[in-house]
């Protein structure tokens, strides 16, 4: 196997678009840890071994008492990143260390994949058998649960029962809901620091200086900050945990904690506010705590064998460095969205767009990360659906496409996107590409399930989308699509792909539900429009950008559905023909988007990569994509937007986009599946 990737930045606790945070540096103790947003969420951790303070997690400020030299920092020398786990080893002091950071995303299991909750587990062993008495100091800042540090907190303690308790934090103000945007952090509900109780563990909170006191005595020492609230950058508080782990010799020693948000309410819903899915019977947050840490070893032992089935998935279908995108990929994706039930008890599942406009549920997002769902739980998948169905339903959408999102999260009061003094003006929207993606997205919901009971519920829906795609689908006017960062484009070619193999997948559907005459009626204007596309979008050795447009070429990423759908309207010489062509425009760090620039999109990226059945093409360009993320400057979340010849983030991060790595493994999936049925 080659070296491990050296990701740009390493998830640590991500739970959702509020509760999510990184490392955005080669050490973890290198740098602050951060927000995905960039801004400081920190934490701290030293070890005491044997009276001598090691540094192993963030960085000291705001302390100008201590000096560098009254601690030593704790050797970094490995790192992990599995689909549910970033696990660093440290060296220091003849004590071996491991910090795994496990936020339990089991899609298969919603209840625990929505608890707010991620897990921070301390392993220590001797290194050369002599027995070392070692001790974790362990904290998080104020900063966790405030947009800026100029707002105040106030903070308290919970008695779980049974001998279990947590520490929280959070804003003074408390305006739950109060606010909407894009480069925003959470400034209600409360962050809790919780620990197992299998080894002697003090909390405390209070100032900074609760980590001098710590490097000085070994020990947690320090009033608690009095008066509340507390201006977050003039006292800087803490949560903060002490663990006794004793003498420990060759034999590993294990302890854990639990970082938890309880955000109270997590989204508005056209004027409803709703809770997040866990708390759907009645559970209260000290309850959900409570469980979450007595059933930590259950809970380990399934990500764990989790991440063991994932990472040999993805070694099998295409290669260690396949694996690795899917791992960096697999939390950034959820996470960016938010778990919860409507008032029918049905689940909804909302993206944000991060450092991209804030939307929430958008469409042509949930598009391009739908793979890694539909591999997992459809249910998450039709949780993205549902939405928009229901503002398609409303008064308010006068149109006869599919809307775009519907909202800025965390407001889901209706469409956003082109939105000017209360209108909604028709150049800035999507029309084809938002009804393609509804069909295409429903049905692939429904031939993963083997059943289009989804789609028959919104039929309605589904029938007009068609209609406008069958009207005004194989030659766009002049529109945008999902890549609006490009610009609006008139006879967009991998557009009216789309819209093609949305009308194929509407007849799919149709077929499923036995509508047979409609069926091959759309399967029939379907492949006519094919080979009207063909004709018209057609040059030498490729196909074009835009049916008008002489000597450009696109990444038809589109096509990957007429294979996994199984719909074969677009012949195999159209793809094979395309991605000979993509070689032939590959940079050092991957395949431009089209020939009018040289930045790309990394999903896109993976699904030309899966077009045809060639290992050697397929790794051609997923490699390139591991060296951009291995070799960028740009230290942040995976980002979906980047220039080929330099490696640099041009935009976005952390969005749910990264989904789309899992196309390679979907395709698998459903073809292995045929073949045996």
């Amino acid at each position: 196997m080659n070296r491990k990737l050296r990701a740009p930045a390493v998830p640590l606790v991500t739970v959702d678009p509020y509760f999510n945070v990184w490392s955005m540096a080669t050490l973890l103790n290198g740098d602050y840890t951060r927000h995905w947003t960039g801004a400081k969420n920190s934490m701290t951790g030293i070890l005491q071994i044997d009276g001598i303070p090691y540094m192993f997690a963030g960085m000291i400020e705001h302390d100008t008492v201590l000096h560098s030299n009254e601690y030593k920092q704790m050797a970094q020398t490995g790192l992990e990143i599995s689909p549910l786990s970033s696990t660093y080893t440290f060296l220091g002091g003849g004590v071996e260390l491991k910090v795994e950071f496990t936020t339990p995303l089991l899609a298969e299991e919603l209840d625990i994949l929505s608890r707010p909750v991620s897990y921070v587990t301390f392993t220590a062993a001797s290194e050369e058998g002599k027995a070392h008495n070692v001790s974790v100091y362990f904290d998080i800042t104020g900063e966790w649960c405030v947009d800026n540090t100029n707002q105040k907190v106030k903070w308290g303690r919970s008695d779980l029962g049974e001998g279990l308790a947590s520490i929280y934090m959070g804003s003074d103000k408390q305006d739950i809901l109060g606010s909407a945007g894009d480069d925003k952090r959470i400034d209600w509900g409360f962050i809790n620091l919780a620990a197992g109780n299998a080894f002697k563990t003090e909390t405390m909170i209070g100032r900074h200086t609760l980590r001098t006191e710590f490097i000085r005595t070994g020990r947690l020492i320090g009033d608690e900050i009095c008066p509340m609230p507390a201006v977050v950058n003039e006292e800087w508080p803490v949560l903060a945990s002490v663990i006794s782990l004793g003498n420990v010799g060759n034999e590993a020693v294990s302890a854990f904690l639990v970082l938890a948000y309880d955000d109270i309410f997590s989204v508005e819903y056209f004027g409803r506010r709703l809770q997040a899915f866990w708390r759907k019977n009645g559970t209260t947050f000290d309850e959900m705590l409570a469980g979450s840490i007595k059933e930590y070893s259950t809970i380990m032992a399934k990500c764990h064998e989790f991440d063991q089935k994932l990472v040999g998935e993805g070694l099998a279908a295409g290669g260690d460095k396949y694996a690795e995108l899917l791992s960096l990929s697999y939390r950034q994706a959820i996470a960016a969205h938010k778990l919860v039930t409507d008032e029918n008890g049905e689940v909804l599942f909302f993206s944000k767009e991060n450092f991209s406009n804030g939307c929430m549920g958008t469409v042509d997002v949930s598009y391009p990360s739908i793979p890694l769902f539909l591999l997992y739980n459809t249910e998450l998948a039709k949780g993205m659906l549902r939405p928009i169905f229901k503002f398609s339903g409303m008064e308010r959408w006068r149109f006869d496409f599919a809307p775009h999102d519907v909202g800025c999260y965390p407001k889901a009061n209706g469409q956003v996107y082109g939105l000017v003094e209360g209108e909604f003006e028709h150049k800035y929207q999507m029309p084809v590409e938002e009804c393609g993606n509804m069909l295409i997205m429903t049905a692939a919901i429904c031939f993963t399930d083997d059943n289009a009971g989804f789609a028959e519920k919104n039929w309605v829906f589904l029938t007009k989308w068609a209609n406008y795609l069958k009207e005004n689908g194989l030659d766009p006017e002049n529109q945008l699509c999902t890549d609006d960062f490009a610009g609006h484009l008139a006879h967009n070619a991998n557009l009216s792909i789309k819209a093609i193999i949305g009308i194929g997948a509407y007849s799919l559907l149709s077929r499923m539900l036995g509508k047979t005459d409609i069926a091959d009626e759309f399967l029939g204007i379907a492949r006519k429009m094919a080979y009207e596309w063909e004709v018209r979008a057609g040059e030498e050795d490729h196909y074009k950008l835009a049916f008008n447009t002489q000597g450009s070429w696109s990444m038809k990423y589109n096509l990957i559905w007429d294979e996994i759908l199984d719909l074969n309207i677009f012949s195999t010489e159209i793809k094979e023909k395309e991605t000979r062509y993509y070689i032939t425009k590959l940079n050092q760090y991957g395949l431009p988007l089209d020939s009018r620039n040289t930045y790309t999109k990394s999903d896109w990226i993976v699904w030309v990569a899966s077009l045809t059945n060639s290992s050697e093409y397929f790794h051609k360009l997923v490699d390139a994509l591991w060296s951009s993320l291995d070799e960028s400057p740009s230290r942040v979340p995976f980002t979906d937007w980047y220039d080929t010849v330099t490696g640099r983030q041009i935009g976005f991060q952390n969005r749910s986009v990264v989904g789309g790595v899992f196309i390679k493994l979907l395709k698998e999936k459903l073809k292995n599946r045929n073949m045996t049925a």
